[in-house]
C-alpha cells in the first residue's frame, strides 16, 4: 500500500495593520516615550490631588499667614505658601487637576464636533461642504480672545450667571473645532479617491458603510494628532485669558492659569504683606510649561508614527 504524503500550505503570520506599525515606531522614539510617561505621572498627580494632598487647596495656615514663607525642606510646606498662608504645592496640584480636565474635555468635545463637520463636508461635498467650511472660516476670522470676551459679556453681564470651569470648557469646545474639521475634511476627500474605497463602492457597499469601514479608520491617525494639538491649545489659551481677568478666580477654583495670573493682582515682593513670593507663580508656571512640552512632544511623535507614508508594509 502506497503512502501518500500530504503537503500542508505554509502558515503565514497575520498581516500587521497601521496601528501595529505605528505602535512599533512609537516605542522606538525615546523622547516621545519619556514625554508620555512624564505626562501620565503628572496627570495622575493632578487627578489624585484630593487623595495625596495633606489638606484642601483653600486651607489657610494661620501660623504662616502674611509671612510669605518660601520653599523649604524643613517645614510643612515644601514649596512655600502664598500671601495668606495657603500651600503652594497643594494649590498647584488642584490647579493642575482643573486645567487638565478642562483641556481634555474641551479637546474631546471640539474633536467630536470637528470630526462630524469635517466628515460630512468631505464626504457630501457641494453646497453643504462650502457652507460648513464658510462657518469654520467665519469662526477662525475672529480672534479667540474677542470671542471669549463676547461670551463673558453675554453670560456674566446678560444673564448674571457666574462664570465657571464648565462654561469655559463648553466655550472652548464650541470655538476650537475648526482646525480639526479642516484636517478631517482634507483626509476624507483624499481617501474618497483611493482604490479600496472605489472597490468597496463597486461591490455595492453603502456610503455609510464605506465611510465607517474604510474612510474613518484610515483617518483615525490624523484625528488623534489633531486632538493632541487641541489639548495643548486649550491649556495655553486658558492660561492666557486669566491675564485678561476673563477666567475663573483662584479663590473659587484654582487653575494653573489663574494661579500664575495672581501675580498681576497682588504683585511680587516677599517683604510686602499683600504681595506674592516668586515661588507662588513659578511653581504653576513650571508645571504648565512641562505639561505643554510633553503634549507637543507626544503630538510630534504620534504624527511621525501615524503618517501612512512612513509606514512600510
Amino acid at each position: 500500500m502506497t503512502e501518500v504524503a500530504l503537503e500542508l500550505p505554509e502558515a503565514h503570520p497575520p498581516r500587521r495593520g497601521l496601528w501595529h506599525h505605528a505602535l512599533a515606531r512609537l516605542v522606538r522614539q525615546p523622547v516621545t516615550v519619556t514625554a508620555f510617561v512624564l505626562l501620565v505621572a503628572i496627570l495622575l498627580a493632578g487627578a489624585l490631588a484630593p487623595v495625596i494632598a495633606p489638606h484642601g487647596w483653600n486651607m489657610i495656615d494661620l501660623a504662616d499667614r502674611w509671612r510669605n514663607h518660601g520653599p523649604t525642606l524643613a517645614g510643612r510646606h515644601l514649596l512655600g505658601t502664598d500671601n495668606i498662608g495657603r500651600d503652594t504645592l497643594v494649590r498647584t496640584l488642584y490647579g493642575l487637576r482643573t486645567s487638565t480636565q478642562t483641556a481634555l474635555f474641551a479637546a474631546l468635545g471640539g474633536t467630536a464636533i470637528g470630526v462630524v463637520v469635517g466628515s460630512v463636508a468631505g464626504s457630501r461635498g457641494g453646497w453643504l461642504d462650502a457652507g460648513l467650511m464658510r462657518v469654520a472660516d467665519l469662526l477662525s476670522a475672529f480672534p479667540m480672545l474677542m470671542l471669549l470676551y463676547a461670551a463673558y459679556i453675554l453670560i456674566y453681564e446678560g444673564f448674571h450667571h457666574a462664570l465657571s470651569v464648565r462654561w469655559y470648557t463648553l466655550l472652548f469646545a464650541l470655538t476650537l473645532w475648526t482646525v480639526v474639521a479642516r484636517v478631517v475634511r482634507a483626509a476624507v476627500v483624499a481617501l474618497q479617491a483611493t482604490e479600496f474605497v472605489e472597490s468597496a463602492r463597486a461591490l455595492g457597499a453603502s456610503e455609510l458603510r464605506v465611510f465607517l469601514r474604510h474612510v474613518l479608520p484610515n483617518a483615525a491617525g490624523t484625528i488623534v494628532v489633531a486632538a493632541t494639538a487641541l489639548v495643548g491649545q486649550v491649556l495655553a489659551l486658558e492660561a492666557t485669558i486669566e491675564f485678561f481677568s476673563l477666567g475663573v478666580p483662584s479663590n473659587s477654583t484654582p487653575t494653573l492659569g489663574n494661579l500664575i495670573a495672581d501675580v498681576v493682582a497682588y504683585g511680587i515682593g516677599p517683604y510686602q504683606q499683600q504681595a506674592l513670593g516668586w515661588w507662588t507663580w513659578v511653581t504653576p508656571a513650571t508645571m504648565l510649561v512641562v505639561v505643554l512640552l510633553c503634549v507637543n512632544l507626544i503630538g510630534d511623535g504620534l504624527d511621525a508614527a501615524l503618517n501612512p507614508q512612513q509606514v512600510r508594509g
